[in-house]
């Protein structure tokens, strides 16, 4: 009984832990990368939300897919989500890294939820700050629940 009641703190704990601490690796594939600009500056200033850019892939547990996946990214997309660490999360940000955006149909685009396993869709081109917001929310609330 003791045991299991030590195990559930120490769960909630990691939990707690991982939600605010989503560290994201630089990787801007396209032009949303200036919208994660703008939600990391001091407007929306996302370290408040636990969210801070890290330098090292081996220590980033949060991709944020910055619109456009062309074939030869996808492969580098891969490389980077393979490196991190358990749990990982996968933000798709942006009509391109959905759909393809205005690239539509085109020969050399790929949809992120074929590269990598994705958990938050932000929609429109560009997304707003606000909905890059919203992404995180639901990310930190599938951590909150013990969701892969």
């Amino acid at each position: 009984m003791m045991r299991a009641l030590v195990s559930q703190a120490v769960s909630r704990a990691a939990r707690w832990g991982a939600k605010w601490s989503l560290w994201p690796p630089h990787l801007v594939t396209a032009c949303c990368g200036v919208e994660i600009g703008h939600f990391f500056g001091s407007a929306y200033d996302a370290e408040r939300f636990g969210m801070l850019p890290m330098g090292s892939l081996r220590q980033s547990n949060i991709i944020i897919i910055e619109g456009t996946i062309t074939l030869k990214m996808a492969k580098f997309v891969k490389y980077v989500y393979e490196q991190m660490p358990e749990p990982k999360y996968v933000i798709a940000m942006g009509a391109c890294s959905m759909k393809g955006g205005v690239f539509y149909g085109s020969y050399h685009m790929v949809p992120a939820a074929k590269v990598v396993p994705v958990h938050a869709y932000v929609s429109g081109c560009p997304p707003t700050p606000e909905a890059v917001l919203k992404a995180v929310a639901k990310v930190q609330d599938r951590i909150d629940h013990a969701e892969g």
